[in-house]
């Protein structure tokens, strides 16, 4: 669920082990088959450096044999071959200390049976689905696609001991954080959580509909397992609730979930995916002031996450926010507060006489803004008239940054500021500016 912002282990139930037919039924099922593949490929595609023979022998040994699952995977993450072979041959330390944990993961089926037996209890119109454990390509711990539960085992398996030495250094300072989490450990509450997300329907617009679609995997599976994550969303989200409070709601009926999930540490209150939890409370408040309980888990697993309006109404049925709220009082507030480009320096935007002499441009911004983000697109023009050759880093103050530029006689120019990349300190995107001009 973006390598992942929140990687999730998934295993299921009151399973029955399908190694070679796949077929859907009404019991619970789970099925290994694309780890062993994947290793046996692992291994071959070692006896050659043939860059060629090795992409023939993962596509079949691995690709062509895998069950729906590992279809499904790679559907829904965008493997290839070539991923995967980008892998192994860059990350050797890793795959050889995350082996052995992927092998384990067959282990675990005892442990669930007692637990897939209370969520029933708990949500009796409870629909079984088949559990696949795979091998991915490093970009998720684990999905849902319709009944089907898939693994990404090489990061759902891991813990401290996973050797990150060669990943990226973005990369590495996660994974340290999460590994350290052990989730392993947690990985009945965590499959839980995922196997709600197989009951629910639709998917989400705003903001607000993807915190509750997900908050609602989140209690439902402390519900059945008396846990929590052991993130830090949940502990940071639980000692600053009142303040998360405050800032969610400015943001909810937003279609953007960027301060909020999927998200990483980047955002002004430096934890990641605090969206998590602001479902949780939403739900949890709910279900606390309810008469019956089991009313309300059946309420909230069944919503229509594809209607914003519908997730409206119930938002408004909590009563989680007991002062109210307006919806249109709360976006006119938050487009006020975002920052905005107030001049390009020496450059007019329009200007059809600029000196193609000119070799910098300074972006000047209405607030102080996150120095580590910044993004400018390509215009219609495309790449034959984009000017911008490199960035020359922000000023001290944060209010304005510096591009070099490479300029042509006589030609059109155009690019997009956006507020996909640009941000103020206060977590405000940038109201996006196009920007055209042509040379004299």
């Amino acid at each position: 669920m973006k390598i992942l912002t929140r990687l999730t282990t998934i295993v299921l139930l009151n399973f029955v082990f399908i190694a070679s037919t796949y077929a859907q039924t009404k019991k619970q099922t789970i099925v290994y088959t694309d780890i062993d593949n994947f290793w046996v490929a692992f291994d071959s595609v070692q006896t050659t450096t043939d860059s060629l023979k090795q992409l023939n022998i993962f596509q079949r040994l691995y690709v062509d044999k895998g069950t729906p699952g590992l279809k499904a995977f790679m559907q829904a993450k965008g493997y290839t071959t070539a991923a995967w072979l980008d892998c192994i041959r860059n990350y050797p330390k890793y795959w050889a200390s995350i082996r052995p944990k992927t092998l384990k993961i067959k282990e675990v089926n005892k442990e669930l049976d007692p637990y897939i037996a209370k969520f029933k209890k708990t949500y009796p119109a409870f629909k079984p689905g088949n559990i696949y454990f795979t091998i991915g390509a490093m970009r998720s711990g684990g999905t849902t696609q319709d009944d089907k539960v898939l693994i990404g085992a090489e990061l759902a398996t891991g813990d401290p001991e996973v050797d990150i030495s060669e990943l990226p250094a973005n990369t590495q300072n996660w994974l340290k954080t999460y590994f350290g989490t052990y989730p392993f450990k947690d990985v009945v509450l965590l499959n839980m959580h995922e196997f709600v997300h197989t009951q629910q329907k639709g998917r989400a617009n705003t903001l607000l509909t993807q915190t509750i679609l997900e908050g609602t995997a989140d209690f439902v599976a402390e519900l059945v397992t008396g846990k929590v994550p052991a993130m830090a969303y949940m502990t940071y989200g639980k000692q600053h609730e009142t303040e998360l409070k405050n800032k969610f709601k400015e943001e909810m009926f937003l279609d953007s979930y960027g301060n909020w999930l999927y998200n990483g540490a980047s955002n002004e209150f430096g934890v990641a995916d605090l969206g998590y939890y602001m479902g949780y409370a939403i739900c949890k408040h709910y279900y606390q002031q309810a008469k019956d309980k089991k009313a309300v888990v059946k309420e909230l697993i069944e919503l229509d996450y594809s209607s914003d309006e519908s997730i409206e109404k119930f938002l408004i049925k909590t009563g989680y926010f007991k002062e109210g709220f307006n919806k249109a009082e709360l976006l006119k507030s938050y487009e006020s507060k975002k920052p905005r480009v107030t001049n390009l320096g020496s450059l007019t935007n329009g200007d059809k006489s600029v000196d193609a002499s000119l070799a910098e441009m300074t972006i000047y911004f209405s607030k102080p803004m996150l120095k580590n983000r910044m993004s400018i697109n390509l215009g219609e023009g495309g790449e034959e008239n984009f000017p911008i050759k490199k960035s020359l880093g922000f000023a001290e103050d944060g209010k304005s940054i510096k591009f070099q530029m490479e300029l042509k006689p006589n030609h059109q120019y155009n690019f997009v500021i956006t507020g996909r990349g640009f941000r103020s300190v206060d977590g405000y995107p940038l109201v996006e500016l196009p920007v055209s001009f042509k040379t004299k």
